[in-house]
């Protein structure tokens, strides 16, 4: 495991449990709430996840099951790749009380044995800002591919480049060709009570430019079938994520 990923898999595998539980109430009670409506759940994407039945899906860095469970509940076979134990733990309570299940490999997405799992995937789901955490795009899209079946889907939603770059009236925040890595603050370090925040390990990030992105993916020989941008969640006229269709 390289030095970026070892990082990143201390910061998640601290209170991240707990975190899940304030944020989106014990699993529990997500299941009845994912039950419900599981197409809902999986937001900007779900366009493109209209056929899943029987398709088998690697959720790369799937976090604590939100998108996972919901496919699985619509008929797909689906595999998490993610560092944190305190997210599987998580994950696999919220497939239990779902009545579904997933498979969940903990270890660093690099690592991934392609001897095991090369060419088994109709489906590759990435979503909810991952990139940041991988030091070399150009290595992880390249082994994206070999892990797609040919003539499988590529679905990548994440945070848009310009998000980290402009603020909401368009003045700058940060240089947008940056090509440093950084240490930065877990995502939900402030949801725990400030006195509580000193202990929170750093994560370690690599912000890429939307032609980084695009580039790698082409020279990962993906085909791009399609290209989207979403305003935030309150509408926001600076784009927040974007979505990427590719085919192997």
């Amino acid at each position: 495991m390289n030095e970026q990923s070892a990082t990143n898999k201390a910061a998640w595998e601290y209170r991240a449990y707990e975190f899940w539980i304030k944020r989106d109430g014990h699993p529990k009670e997500k299941a009845k709430e994912i039950r419900k409506n599981p197409r809902a759940c999986l937001k900007n994407p779900r366009a493109f996840l209209e056929n899943v039945e029987n398709k088998k899906i690697a959720n790369l860095c799937g976090s604590n099951g939100r998108k996972a469970v919901p496919l699985a509940l619509l008929g797909a076979e689906v595999t998490v790749f993610d560092l944190s134990k305190e997210n599987e733990r998580y994950a696999k309570e919220l497939a239990y009380y779902a009545n579904t299940s997933i498979n969940y490999m903990v270890g660093d997405v690099y690592d991934i044995n392609l001897q095991s799992y090369g060419e088994t995937f109709d489906i590759l789901y990435l979503e909810g800002g991952v990139l940041h955490y991988f030091y070399d795009l150009d290595k992880l899209l390249s082994l994206l591919f070999s892990l797609l079946k040919k003539g499988g889907t590529m679905i990548l939603s994440d945070y848009h480049p310009l998000l980290k770059c402009l603020n909401e009236d368009f003045s700058a925040k940060h240089a947008y060709f940056d090509t440093e890595i950084h240490t930065g603050d877990i995502a939900y370090k402030h949801f725990f009570p400030e006195e509580e925040q000193v202990g929170f390990p750093d994560v370690s990030l690599r912000f890429y430019t939307l032609s980084e992105i695009l580039n790698a993916v082409i020279t990962a020989r993906f085909t791009i079938d399609r290209f989207e941008e979403h305003r935030g969640w309150k509408k926001e006229n600076i784009p927040w994520e974007f979505t990427l269709i590719t085919r192997k």
